[in-house]
Protein backbone atom coordinates (compact mmCIF):
# COMPACT_ATOMS: atom_id res chain seq x y z
CA UNK A 1 0.00 0.00 0.00
CA UNK A 2 1.53 3.38 -1.13
CA UNK A 3 1.61 5.80 2.15
CA UNK A 4 3.57 7.63 4.68
CA UNK A 5 4.02 7.44 8.15
CA UNK A 6 4.68 11.51 9.99
CA UNK A 7 5.67 10.74 13.47
CA UNK A 8 4.13 14.36 15.71
CA UNK A 9 5.73 14.73 18.65
CA UNK A 10 4.58 16.79 21.36
CA UNK A 11 4.68 17.22 25.30
CA UNK A 12 1.42 15.83 25.76
CA UNK A 13 1.98 12.62 24.15
CA UNK A 14 3.80 11.31 20.73
CA UNK A 15 1.45 9.63 17.57
CA UNK A 16 1.30 8.98 14.16
CA UNK A 17 -0.14 10.06 11.73
CA UNK A 18 -0.74 7.63 8.62
CA UNK A 19 -1.07 8.94 5.07
CA UNK A 20 -2.44 6.86 2.17
CA UNK A 21 -5.24 5.37 -0.30
CA UNK A 22 -7.33 2.76 1.61
CA UNK A 23 -5.38 3.29 4.90
CA UNK A 24 -9.51 3.33 6.62
CA UNK A 25 -9.83 -0.28 6.56
CA UNK A 26 -6.91 -1.15 8.66
CA UNK A 27 -7.78 1.40 11.20
CA UNK A 28 -8.79 -0.82 13.81
CA UNK A 29 -5.18 -2.47 13.87
CA UNK A 30 -3.35 0.90 13.91
CA UNK A 31 -6.18 1.98 16.68
CA UNK A 32 -4.79 -1.01 18.80
CA UNK A 33 -1.30 -0.44 18.00
CA UNK A 34 -1.27 3.30 19.60
CA UNK A 35 -3.87 2.21 22.53
CA UNK A 36 -1.81 -1.40 23.58
CA UNK A 37 -4.67 -3.21 23.68
CA UNK A 38 -7.61 -3.74 21.03
CA UNK A 39 -10.34 -1.49 22.00
CA UNK A 40 -13.70 -3.29 23.68
CA UNK A 41 -16.05 -0.27 22.44
CA UNK A 42 -15.90 2.58 20.04
CA UNK A 43 -17.93 5.23 19.67
CA UNK A 44 -17.59 6.92 16.06
CA UNK A 45 -18.54 10.69 15.81
CA UNK A 46 -19.79 10.93 12.18
CA UNK A 47 -20.17 13.69 9.81
CA UNK A 48 -23.16 13.40 8.11
CA UNK A 49 -21.95 14.28 4.94
CA UNK A 50 -19.42 11.49 4.99
CA UNK A 51 -20.42 8.39 2.64
CA UNK A 52 -22.32 5.37 4.07
CA UNK A 53 -19.25 3.23 2.36
CA UNK A 54 -16.74 5.30 4.55
CA UNK A 55 -18.96 5.21 8.06
CA UNK A 56 -19.11 0.82 6.98
CA UNK A 57 -15.59 0.39 6.78
CA UNK A 58 -14.55 2.05 9.91
CA UNK A 59 -17.12 0.09 11.71
CA UNK A 60 -16.52 -3.13 9.97
CA UNK A 61 -12.99 -2.23 10.72
CA UNK A 62 -13.38 -2.30 14.01
CA UNK A 63 -15.99 -4.92 14.55
CA UNK A 64 -13.62 -7.32 13.33
CA UNK A 65 -11.93 -7.40 16.24
CA UNK A 66 -14.98 -8.12 18.51
CA UNK A 67 -15.82 -4.52 19.24
CA UNK A 68 -18.88 -3.20 20.13
CA UNK A 69 -19.59 0.08 18.03
CA UNK A 70 -21.61 2.99 18.43
CA UNK A 71 -22.18 5.92 15.46
CA UNK A 72 -23.37 9.64 16.83
CA UNK A 73 -24.06 11.80 13.49
CA UNK A 74 -23.44 15.48 13.21
CA UNK A 75 -24.10 17.98 10.56
CA UNK A 76 -21.40 19.58 9.57
CA UNK A 77 -21.95 23.28 9.84
CA UNK A 78 -20.52 26.12 12.08
CA UNK A 79 -23.76 26.89 13.85
CA UNK A 80 -24.00 22.70 14.49
CA UNK A 81 -20.24 23.09 15.91
CA UNK A 82 -21.85 24.26 19.06
CA UNK A 83 -21.98 23.82 23.15
CA UNK A 84 -25.50 21.85 22.33
CA UNK A 85 -24.31 19.44 19.91
CA UNK A 86 -20.93 18.76 22.54
CA UNK A 87 -23.86 17.64 24.66
CA UNK A 88 -25.43 15.60 22.52
CA UNK A 89 -22.65 13.66 22.06
CA UNK A 90 -21.74 13.35 25.38
CA UNK A 91 -24.85 12.51 26.60
CA UNK A 92 -24.60 9.38 24.10
CA UNK A 93 -21.24 8.46 24.90
CA UNK A 94 -22.77 8.28 28.83
CA UNK A 95 -25.70 6.39 27.38
CA UNK A 96 -23.38 3.47 25.79
CA UNK A 97 -21.22 3.61 29.02
CA UNK A 98 -18.09 4.63 27.26
CA UNK A 99 -15.42 4.45 29.62
CA UNK A 100 -11.68 5.92 29.73
CA UNK A 101 -10.13 3.48 27.49
CA UNK A 102 -12.47 3.46 25.17
CA UNK A 103 -11.41 5.56 21.87
CA UNK A 104 -13.64 7.69 20.19
CA UNK A 105 -13.27 8.03 15.95
CA UNK A 106 -14.06 11.71 14.66
CA UNK A 107 -14.54 10.44 11.13
CA UNK A 108 -15.29 13.57 8.47
CA UNK A 109 -13.92 17.05 8.46
CA UNK A 110 -12.76 19.67 10.78
CA UNK A 111 -16.05 20.65 12.31
CA UNK A 112 -16.60 17.08 13.38
CA UNK A 113 -12.97 16.59 14.33
CA UNK A 114 -13.06 19.55 16.90
CA UNK A 115 -16.43 19.08 18.30
CA UNK A 116 -15.67 15.43 18.94
CA UNK A 117 -12.11 16.33 19.99
CA UNK A 118 -13.39 18.47 22.73
CA UNK A 119 -16.24 15.74 24.01
CA UNK A 120 -13.10 13.03 24.30
CA UNK A 121 -11.47 15.88 26.37
CA UNK A 122 -14.65 16.32 28.63
CA UNK A 123 -15.60 13.07 29.11
CA UNK A 124 -14.79 11.73 32.39
CA UNK A 125 -11.96 13.61 32.22
CA UNK A 126 -10.26 12.65 28.72
CA UNK A 127 -10.69 9.70 27.15
CA UNK A 128 -8.34 8.79 23.72
CA UNK A 129 -9.52 10.49 20.42
CA UNK A 130 -8.77 8.55 16.72
CA UNK A 131 -8.64 11.73 14.11
CA UNK A 132 -10.25 10.45 10.70
CA UNK A 133 -10.02 13.52 8.30
CA UNK A 134 -12.38 13.09 5.42
CA UNK A 135 -11.32 16.51 3.53
CA UNK A 136 -8.00 17.70 2.35
CA UNK A 137 -8.49 21.03 5.31
CA UNK A 138 -8.81 18.70 8.05
CA UNK A 139 -6.23 16.34 6.48
CA UNK A 140 -3.42 19.36 6.66
CA UNK A 141 -4.58 21.20 9.39
CA UNK A 142 -7.44 20.20 11.82
CA UNK A 143 -6.69 17.04 12.38
CA UNK A 144 -2.70 17.27 13.84
CA UNK A 145 -2.09 19.77 16.51
CA UNK A 146 -4.50 18.23 19.75
CA UNK A 147 -6.75 21.99 19.19
CA UNK A 148 -10.48 21.22 19.89
CA UNK A 149 -12.95 23.65 20.50
CA UNK A 150 -16.97 24.52 19.46
CA UNK A 151 -18.02 28.03 18.75
CA UNK A 152 -19.84 30.23 20.55
CA UNK A 153 -22.88 32.30 20.27
CA UNK A 154 -23.08 35.63 22.33
CA UNK A 155 -25.57 38.74 22.03
CA UNK A 156 -24.06 41.54 20.41
CA UNK A 157 -24.95 45.31 20.55
CA UNK A 158 -28.19 44.44 18.08
CA UNK A 159 -29.29 41.54 20.67
CA UNK A 160 -28.67 39.49 17.60
CA UNK A 161 -26.31 36.19 18.33
CA UNK A 162 -22.35 36.78 17.43
CA UNK A 163 -20.62 33.58 16.67
CA UNK A 164 -17.07 33.17 18.34
CA UNK A 165 -14.77 30.92 16.51
CA UNK A 166 -13.69 28.07 18.46
CA UNK A 167 -14.00 29.99 22.14
CA UNK A 168 -15.02 27.25 24.07
CA UNK A 169 -12.58 24.52 24.10
CA UNK A 170 -9.18 22.34 25.14
CA UNK A 171 -5.99 20.97 24.20
CA UNK A 172 -6.31 17.34 23.46
CA UNK A 173 -3.86 15.67 21.19
CA UNK A 174 -5.58 12.52 19.10
CA UNK A 175 -3.60 8.58 19.49
CA UNK A 176 -3.46 8.29 16.09
CA UNK A 177 -4.72 9.99 12.66
CA UNK A 178 -5.63 8.36 9.55
CA UNK A 179 -6.04 10.35 6.09
CA UNK A 180 -7.33 8.18 3.43
CA UNK A 181 -7.01 10.62 0.69
CA UNK A 182 -9.34 8.27 -1.40
CA UNK A 183 -11.87 10.58 0.39
CA UNK A 184 -10.97 13.14 -1.30
CA UNK A 185 -12.72 11.61 -4.50
CA UNK A 186 -15.99 12.14 -2.61
CA UNK A 187 -15.35 16.01 -2.34
CA UNK A 188 -16.72 18.70 -4.33
CA UNK A 189 -14.27 20.79 -6.52
CA UNK A 190 -15.59 23.75 -4.10
CA UNK A 191 -14.57 21.84 -0.81
CA UNK A 192 -11.40 20.82 -2.18
CA UNK A 193 -10.10 23.91 -2.97
CA UNK A 194 -10.73 25.05 0.62
CA UNK A 195 -8.04 23.00 1.34
CA UNK A 196 -5.58 23.93 -0.90
CA UNK A 197 -5.89 27.85 0.92
CA UNK A 198 -4.06 26.05 4.32
CA UNK A 199 -1.98 24.42 1.91
CA UNK A 200 -0.97 27.49 0.50
CA UNK A 201 -0.99 29.27 3.61
CA UNK A 202 1.93 26.72 5.40
CA UNK A 203 3.98 27.29 2.30
CA UNK A 204 3.74 31.11 3.79
CA UNK A 205 5.30 30.45 6.67
CA UNK A 206 7.38 27.19 6.28
CA UNK A 207 11.02 28.81 6.46
CA UNK A 208 10.24 29.33 9.84
CA UNK A 209 10.13 26.08 10.62
CA UNK A 210 13.00 24.93 8.52
CA UNK A 211 11.31 23.88 4.78
CA UNK A 212 12.42 26.85 2.39
CA UNK A 213 11.02 24.53 -0.44
CA UNK A 214 7.71 23.74 0.77
CA UNK A 215 5.92 27.11 -0.62
CA UNK A 216 7.86 26.59 -4.06
CA UNK A 217 6.49 22.62 -4.31
CA UNK A 218 3.45 23.67 -3.25
CA UNK A 219 2.94 26.19 -6.21
CA UNK A 220 4.69 24.02 -8.54
CA UNK A 221 2.30 20.79 -7.39
CA UNK A 222 -0.67 22.85 -7.57
CA UNK A 223 -1.93 21.46 -10.98
CA UNK A 224 -1.39 17.67 -10.30
CA UNK A 225 -3.08 18.25 -6.79
CA UNK A 226 -6.29 19.84 -8.18
CA UNK A 227 -6.19 16.48 -10.52
CA UNK A 228 -6.33 14.52 -7.33
CA UNK A 229 -3.32 12.74 -8.50
CA UNK A 230 -3.10 10.15 -5.61
CA UNK A 231 1.19 10.11 -5.33
CA UNK A 232 1.14 14.43 -5.43
CA UNK A 233 -1.75 13.66 -2.75
CA UNK A 234 0.00 11.83 -0.24
CA UNK A 235 3.12 14.08 -0.64
CA UNK A 236 1.25 17.23 -0.37
CA UNK A 237 -0.62 16.17 3.19
CA UNK A 238 2.35 14.61 4.44
CA UNK A 239 4.87 17.60 3.61
CA UNK A 240 1.82 19.51 5.20
CA UNK A 241 1.17 17.99 8.23
CA UNK A 242 5.26 17.42 8.71
CA UNK A 243 5.38 21.29 9.08
CA UNK A 244 2.33 21.48 11.38
CA UNK A 245 4.16 18.65 13.53
CA UNK A 246 7.24 20.68 14.23
CA UNK A 247 5.68 23.84 14.91
CA UNK A 248 3.18 22.07 17.70
CA UNK A 249 6.03 20.12 18.49
CA UNK A 250 7.88 23.88 19.58
CA UNK A 251 4.65 25.26 20.87
CA UNK A 252 1.71 22.70 21.47
CA UNK A 253 -0.34 25.54 23.47
CA UNK A 254 0.23 28.54 21.88
CA UNK A 255 2.35 29.89 24.63
CA UNK A 256 5.32 31.16 22.32
CA UNK A 257 4.51 35.13 22.58
CA UNK A 258 7.23 35.50 19.55
CA UNK A 259 5.13 33.80 17.43
CA UNK A 260 5.34 29.72 17.67
CA UNK A 261 2.41 28.34 17.05
CA UNK A 262 0.54 31.12 16.29
CA UNK A 263 2.32 31.67 13.30
CA UNK A 264 -0.43 28.98 11.76
CA UNK A 265 -2.76 31.56 12.03
CA UNK A 266 -1.57 33.47 9.26
CA UNK A 267 -4.79 35.29 8.01
CA UNK A 268 -7.53 33.70 10.30
CA UNK A 269 -7.80 36.54 12.10
CA UNK A 270 -9.37 38.14 9.22
CA UNK A 271 -10.61 35.00 8.36
CA UNK A 272 -12.61 34.13 11.65
CA UNK A 273 -14.36 37.77 11.21
CA UNK A 274 -15.50 37.39 7.85
CA UNK A 275 -16.62 33.93 7.80
CA UNK A 276 -19.74 34.21 10.31
CA UNK A 277 -21.20 36.99 8.07
CA UNK A 278 -23.65 34.91 6.16
CA UNK A 279 -24.82 36.42 2.88
CA UNK A 280 -21.24 36.32 1.83
CA UNK A 281 -20.29 34.52 -1.18
CA UNK A 282 -17.34 33.27 -3.05
CA UNK A 283 -18.92 34.09 -6.75
CA UNK A 284 -21.42 36.14 -6.05
CA UNK A 285 -23.98 33.59 -6.25
CA UNK A 286 -26.30 33.92 -3.02
CA UNK A 287 -27.32 30.04 -3.66
CA UNK A 288 -23.16 29.55 -2.72
CA UNK A 289 -23.57 31.19 0.68
CA UNK A 290 -21.96 31.10 3.10
CA UNK A 291 -18.25 31.19 2.54
CA UNK A 292 -16.46 27.75 3.49
CA UNK A 293 -13.56 28.29 5.91
CA UNK A 294 -10.83 27.86 3.28
CA UNK A 295 -12.36 30.76 1.33
CA UNK A 296 -12.43 33.20 4.42
CA UNK A 297 -8.59 31.95 5.13
CA UNK A 298 -7.78 32.71 1.46
CA UNK A 299 -9.44 36.51 2.03
CA UNK A 300 -7.83 36.29 5.27
CA UNK A 301 -4.27 35.54 3.59
CA UNK A 302 -5.09 38.31 1.33
CA UNK A 303 -5.90 41.09 3.90
CA UNK A 304 -2.64 40.12 5.83
CA UNK A 305 -0.49 39.97 2.64
CA UNK A 306 -2.31 43.87 1.99
CA UNK A 307 -1.64 44.65 5.83
CA UNK A 308 1.91 43.71 5.88
CA UNK A 309 2.90 45.03 2.47
CA UNK A 310 1.46 48.56 3.52
CA UNK A 311 3.48 48.97 6.76
CA UNK A 312 6.65 48.18 5.43
CA UNK A 313 6.93 44.49 6.88
CA UNK A 314 7.42 42.56 3.49
CA UNK A 315 8.34 43.62 0.31
CA UNK A 316 5.34 43.81 -2.19
CA UNK A 317 6.13 40.86 -4.64
CA UNK A 318 5.25 38.68 -1.06
CA UNK A 319 1.83 39.96 -1.73
CA UNK A 320 1.38 39.25 -5.42
CA UNK A 321 3.15 35.77 -4.98
CA UNK A 322 0.08 35.16 -2.51
CA UNK A 323 -2.41 36.49 -4.62
CA UNK A 324 -1.23 34.99 -7.74
CA UNK A 325 -0.96 31.06 -6.00
CA UNK A 326 -4.67 31.43 -4.41
CA UNK A 327 -6.20 32.80 -7.68
CA UNK A 328 -4.82 29.82 -9.89
CA UNK A 329 -6.55 27.48 -7.75
CA UNK A 330 -10.00 29.22 -7.86
CA UNK A 331 -10.26 30.84 -4.21
CA UNK A 332 -11.60 34.31 -3.59
CA UNK A 333 -8.78 37.02 -3.03
CA UNK A 334 -11.98 39.61 -3.25
CA UNK A 335 -15.28 39.34 -2.29
CA UNK A 336 -18.96 41.36 -2.74
CA UNK A 337 -20.78 42.87 0.14
CA UNK A 338 -18.84 42.53 2.52
CA UNK A 339 -19.80 44.00 6.13
CA UNK A 340 -18.75 47.67 7.02
CA UNK A 341 -15.10 47.99 7.72
CA UNK A 342 -15.34 49.00 11.14
CA UNK A 343 -17.57 45.83 12.45
CA UNK A 344 -15.12 43.64 10.64
CA UNK A 345 -12.05 45.53 12.82
CA UNK A 346 -14.27 45.10 16.02
CA UNK A 347 -15.13 40.84 15.36
CA UNK A 348 -11.26 40.82 14.76
CA UNK A 349 -10.93 42.35 18.37
CA UNK A 350 -12.48 38.94 19.85
CA UNK A 351 -10.43 37.36 18.44
CA UNK A 352 -8.74 34.46 20.95
CA UNK A 353 -5.32 35.92 20.14
CA UNK A 354 -6.38 39.15 21.51
CA UNK A 355 -4.27 39.98 24.55
CA UNK A 356 -5.05 42.94 26.83
CA UNK A 357 -7.20 44.24 24.53
CA UNK A 358 -4.48 44.17 22.37
CA UNK A 359 -4.83 42.71 18.75
CA UNK A 360 -1.98 40.41 17.72
CA UNK A 361 -2.07 39.72 13.89
CA UNK A 362 0.42 37.40 12.25
CA UNK A 363 1.66 38.89 9.31
CA UNK A 364 4.54 37.65 6.00
CA UNK A 365 7.56 39.37 6.13
CA UNK A 366 9.13 37.22 3.28
CA UNK A 367 8.85 34.50 1.54
CA UNK A 368 7.97 31.61 3.66
CA UNK A 369 8.84 33.55 6.80
CA UNK A 370 5.99 35.60 9.33
CA UNK A 371 6.18 37.44 12.25
CA UNK A 372 3.04 38.18 14.95
CA UNK A 373 2.71 41.88 15.44
CA UNK A 374 0.97 43.17 18.67
CA UNK A 375 -1.35 46.78 18.38
CA UNK A 376 -0.62 46.90 14.60
CA UNK A 377 -2.23 50.47 13.80
CA UNK A 378 -5.90 50.05 12.96
CA UNK A 379 -5.91 51.95 10.12
CA UNK A 380 -3.55 49.40 8.13
CA UNK A 381 -5.97 46.97 9.62
CA UNK A 382 -8.93 48.85 8.09
CA UNK A 383 -7.04 49.31 4.49
CA UNK A 384 -6.57 45.32 4.26
CA UNK A 385 -10.21 44.83 4.56
CA UNK A 386 -11.14 47.07 1.90
CA UNK A 387 -8.30 45.58 -0.17
CA UNK A 388 -10.18 42.47 -0.36
CA UNK A 389 -13.92 44.40 -0.78
CA UNK A 390 -14.49 43.06 -5.33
Amino acid sequence: MNQRIVNVGTPDGDYRVVVGAGVLSSIATATADALGHEPAHVFIVADAGVPESARAAVIDSFAALGASVHVHVVRPSERDKSIETLEAILAAMARTRHERSDPVVALGGGIVGDTAGFAAACYRRGVPIVQCPTTLLAMVDASVGGKTAVNLAVPGADGAPELRKNFVGAFHQPILVVADIAMLSTLSDRHFRCGLAECIKHGMIASEAGDDQLGPWTASALDAAIARDAATLIELIARNIALKATIVGRDTRETDPAGGRMLLNLGHTFAHAIEPIHHLTPDGDAAHAPLHHGEAVSLGLAAAAHCATALGHCDSSVESQALETLASVGLPTRIRNLSETGRIVDAMLHDKKVSGNTLRLVLPIGPGRARVFSDPPIEAVRHAIDSIRA
